[in-house]
């Protein structure tokens, strides 16, 4: 019997190299032990039993087409839509075609739990989280000489580079604390505005975009991630980070919570450039509230193992699989390799999928 067709549309490109791509490529390649699994921009008829889409306003058109195949409207058989950060937190509040989108999808898929709470009640019930994943980095030792900080992500308006700026500014008499910036200028004035910070600041640096690779050892080597966003659905760079040892310092927003937990030590207010200026300092020289934060990220690491997204993303398709016999085969094909699964639920958030058995972080 052939394989289960499943197809990912991800409006972002391999070009784009952001946090929505990786997330697709992730999503084929956990999938292909058991599903033949492409990713492609957008559907348009070609022959699929599932489809992933991300983004609910981008792939709107995606969407629509496929509940319109099955004759529906919404619900449609087959279809699982994941939102992303500007879905979650701007565009299903305002944009119709994303709403549309909501309506049609037969499951919905949140990156961490406290996404639910900004959906309408209706469809809440048709909502699962999926937390992404990465392969766990050995916590490399860090120089005591300075502290080195590193921002990862693209120039836009939605990252809030200007409280790294800002921040960087504060900072400029203190020569131990060193800021390097990762991401390519989507927006053009933020980049003048990087230029210019580098010029005025030798404290900050800018080093454009740089492959994948390149950003995971940059992230390995500093000594705290630093994430200043106004809006996020999952950000995978806070994985990133905590799954290589290197603690977090992050705007207090509903997507860094729900990836960091609502007790965590690293948060300072969106925008608030001093509070992220003083949190840098006290990383150099506190070292009990530095460790602090390494405990605390230890303690999320688990969640973002590969082997449970990997279970988790098994439970979506066979919920999606349109022939009951066929789901039982895949099921049972898994064998030993499938992670046993059950799900903790709080009445405040949707199911979460957490594998049981012996997950060990993959190097």
């Amino acid at each position: 019997m052939s394989q289960p067709r499943i197809l990912i549309v991800s409006p972002a490109t391999a070009a784009a190299n952001n946090g929505n791509w990786q997330t697709a490529v992730r999503w084929a390649r956990l999938l292909r032990p058991w599903y033949a699994c492409s990713v492609v921009q957008h559907w348009s008829g070609q022959p699929a039993d599932v489809l992933l889409a991300l983004h609910a306003r981008r792939s709107a058109d995606s969407v629509a087409r496929w509940a319109q195949a099955q004759g529906v409207a919404a619900d449609a058989p087959g279809l699982a839509l994941v939102l992303t950060g500007t879905d979650v937190y701007r565009d299903i509040q305002t944009d119709a075609a994303a709403q549309a989108s909501l309506r049609a999808a037969r499951q919905l898929v949140v990156l961490q739990p406290r996404a639910t709470r900004a959906l309408p009640a209706a469809m809440q019930a048709k909502t699962r989280v999926i937390f992404q994943s990465v392969s766990t980095r050995q916590t490399l030792p860090k120089t005591t000489r300075h502290l080195r900080a590193v921002m990862v992500g693209h120039l836009r308006e939605e990252k809030s580079p200007q409280t790294l700026f800002a921040a960087a500014a504060l900072l400029h008499q203190h020569p131990d604390v060193l800021i390097d910036h990762i991401g390519q200028a989507l927006d053009a004035e933020l980049g003048a505005q990087a230029q210019a910070c580098a010029h005025a600041y030798p404290n900050y640096r800018w080093l454009g975009a740089l492959p994948h690779g390149r950003t995971r050892s940059q992230i390995q080597r500093a000594h705290v991630l630093v994430h200043t966003s106004r809006m996020e659905g999952g950000a995978h760079v806070l994985m990133e980070a905590v799954c290589s040892g290197t603690p977090v310092l992050a705007s207090h927003i509903e997507g860094n919570v729900g990836m960091l937990g609502e007790a965590y030590a690293g948060y300072f207010d969106h925008g608030d450039a001093r509070a992220l200026a003083n949190l840098l300092l006290r990383c150099r020289t506190d070292r009990s509230f530095y460790d602090h934060l390494q405990t605390q990220c230890a303690a999320r690491a688990p969640l973002f193992a590969p082997r449970i997204e990997q279970a988790a993303l098994q439970q979506l398709v066979q919920a999606l699989l349109p022939n009951p016999l066929l789901t039982e085969i895949v099921h049972q094909g898994l064998g030993q390799q499938r992670a046993q699964l059950r799900v903790s639920f709080d009445p405040t958030e949707a199911p979460v999928a957490i594998a049981t058995g012996n997950e060990e972080g993959q190097k």
